[in-house]
């Protein structure tokens, strides 16, 4: 048993039920992240200073308001947590235009969290992007796809053709992709992501 997770949640402040909104968002994103990379979400949750526990709550408490029938749809969510975004941009994507807004995720400096809005205010995409300025990784063969590195856009930029794949979630996302081994050896791959953030060849 891992004594910095594993302990019962506890009482009076930081329980999951006043976790500050962003945290609790962050806890929101390795809950999903934790069945492929359990080693990194333990890391991420000492970090942090927060249990396995809390992080079930989180997931428990966004799942019910995301799936509750009268609550309001469209950004709301996002914004109850994660309060006024960084940037609001927009975007076109073929005829329709859309907004795009971002967030910064501490555990993730080079990252942001994307919304992209349709018209009318659904939400169209939500997933993790490469801050503006911050640097892409270099990915040239197999041995460059490292869990948490990368994005799916990126990944799909590196390796030409990438075809996207159903995931097993909705915040889950496949691309099949052939990319070089370290020994030039062109290999055909499967590459999962999580909320648009590499976690392991399938």
């Amino acid at each position: 048993m891992n004594p910095a997770t594993d302990n019962p949640p506890p009482t009076g402040p930081g329980t999951p039920s006043d976790l500050p909104g962003p945290l609790a968002f962050q806890l929101v994103l390795l809950r999903r992240m934790a069945d492929h990379e359990p080693a990194r979400v333990e890391d991420a949750l000492r970090q942090l200073r927060v249990t396995r526990a809390q992080m079930r709550e989180a997931n428990r408490r966004w799942q019910a308001r995301m799936h509750n029938p009268r609550a309001r749809a469209g950004l709301q969510p996002y914004r109850a947590l994660l309060g006024t975004p960084e940037t609001v941009t927009t975007r076109r994507i073929g005829d329709l235009t859309c907004e795009a807004l971002t967030w910064p995720v501490p555990l993730w400096p080079d990252l942001r969290f994307e919304v992209l809005t349709a018209p009318g205010g659904g939400v169209w995409n939500a997933w993790l992007v490469r801050a503006p300025g911050a640097p892409a990784p270099e990915l040239r063969t197999t041995a460059d796809l490292v869990p948490w590195s990368c994005t799916v856009d990126e990944v799909a930029r590196a390796f030409p053709p990438a075809r996207p794949m159903e995931g097993s979630a909705p915040t889950r996302w496949r691309l099949a992709i052939t990319a070089p081994e370290p020994d030039g050896t062109r290999q055909d791959v499967v590459a999962e992501f999580t909320w648009g953030l590499y976690q392991r060849q399938a």
